[in-house]
């Protein structure tokens, strides 16, 4: 009997576990279907076109600082193929791989592409089908089967596997059988900002900067990229993905607290000051070595302090309006950066609808769930696509060991 499986997504989850299901259960006859005319377009652009294909883990003491959604799902899915297995699995398809001070692994070609072709080329050689400008509008219990619809077709299989990516609107999820979702709100984007000194500064980046929303317990640390229009780099995407329901809920408009001293509190700022203090050098000239020259001079500005001033002749006041500028500046925020779109999507299939062994869902045995349509979203560094690749091989191996075949 043939065992026909449909694969809704030709993503990085998708097309993950396409492969690895068919190379366990071979006999498998799996078609993956592809609403836009390229697979994994949004892979090849991942990561600056690198592609930051996972992290070593080795700076993170405890998933929910990595996955703000998902974490006890994630180390759920890691005993059955974590970022140990990734670097293993991509190394024996002749994927080099190279991992960065930061933790960042990335293929040493830098090369996003070399990712896409070794997917693509493990699914012509298994004979995954691939089928592109699918746009599949629904999905459809029939008996023990599902019946999928798209381009005004409708075939029936055996097994469903759905791994559309995030969804900007929950309507967008309204293919599959009745199931709770998540809200959806935009994760990981870059803050707006009008400060003309602070965008004065495009370019300038701080280096362990701490991020936060005043009045919350949002925050985040990291470099800090000053843009043009406001905020991003790290911290910021960071902060972001930590606060995104928060932020989506005060329509992008908060107050930052900002720490520039690499998160040094306010005793530990003072102190440093005052080993200046001693000094007849002027304020302008001698800061903290992390900070720019043009940074300090427009700290010195919003603390009242003339950069002609000497340390020595500052007063009691002066030094504490400094310290509480160097560690906890505030600008508030006119929105979110959105001229190229949102990469991650916080909310979407919620996590009590499925099995998190198997990844099957519980209402509609033999339908599975992989990637960012579930509710599970991660920071910048490779955990999003971690996410992926242990959610396909997770299903994969729920479905080839199961009762299918």
């Amino acid at each position: 009997m043939v065992r026909k499986i449909a694969v809704v997504g030709a993503g990085a989850a998708g097309c993950f576990c396409a492969v690895n299901l068919k190379r366990m259960q071979p006999q498998a006859d799996i078609t993956v279907l592809e609403r836009g005319i390229r697979p994994m377009a949004k892979l090849g652009i991942t990561g600056g076109g690198r592609c930051n294909l996972t992290n070593s883990f080795r700076d993170i003491a405890d998933l929910r600082t990595a996955y703000p959604r998902g974490a006890q799902l994630m180390k759920r899915l890691f005993r059955q193929f974590g970022p140990e297995e990734t670097c293993q699995w991509w190394e024996r398809e002749g994927v080099a791989l190279t991992t960065q001070e930061d933790q960042c692994v990335f293929p040493r070609s830098q090369d996003a592409m070399q990712v896409v072709n070794t997917l693509l080329h493990a699914m012509q050689q298994t004979g995954v089908r691939l089928i592109t400008s699918a746009k599949v509008s629904a999905i459809r219990p029939r008996g023990e089967d599902y019946d999928v619809v798209y381009n005004e077709r409708t075939d029936s299989f055996g097994r469903v596997v759905v791994a559309t990516g995030g969804s900007p609107r929950a309507a967008g999820l309204g293919f599959l059988p009745q199931m709770q979702v998540v809200q959806p709100v935009p994760s990981l984007f870059a803050l707006n900002i009008d400060d003309r000194p602070l965008q004065a500064l495009t370019g300038t980046v701080v280096p362990e900067a701490v991020v936060g929303i005043a009045g919350t317990k949002f925050k985040a640390q990291g470099d800090l990229l000053i843009c043009h229009f406001g905020l991003s780099g790290p911290a910021t995407l960071r902060l972001t993905s930590y606060a995104a329901r928060h932020l989506a809920e005060h329509d992008y408009q908060v107050t930052l607290c900002i720490n520039w001293m690499q998160g040094r509190n306010e005793e530990e700022t003072r102190a440093t000051l005052q080993g200046y203090a001693d000094s007849r050098k002027l304020v302008g000239n001698i800061y903290p070595q992390h900070l720019t020259a043009r940074h300090w001079q427009t700290l010195l500005t919003r603390a009242g302090i003339a950069a002609s001033r000497r340390w020595d002749a500052l007063t009691t006041k002066e030094m504490n309006r400094l310290t509480a500028t160097l560690t906890s500046d505030t600008y508030p925020t006119q929105g979110r950066r959105t001229e190229k779109g949102e990469f991650v999507t916080c909310g979407g299939i919620a996590l009590s609808e499925i099995d998190a062994n198997t990844l099957e869902c519980k209402n509609f045995p033999g339908l599975y769930l992989a990637g960012e349509v579930l509710d599970v979203d991660a920071i910048t560094g490779g955990f999003n696509l971690q996410a992926a690749w242990s959610t396909g091989y997770a299903v994969a191996k729920s479905i080839a060991e199961g009762t299918f075949f």
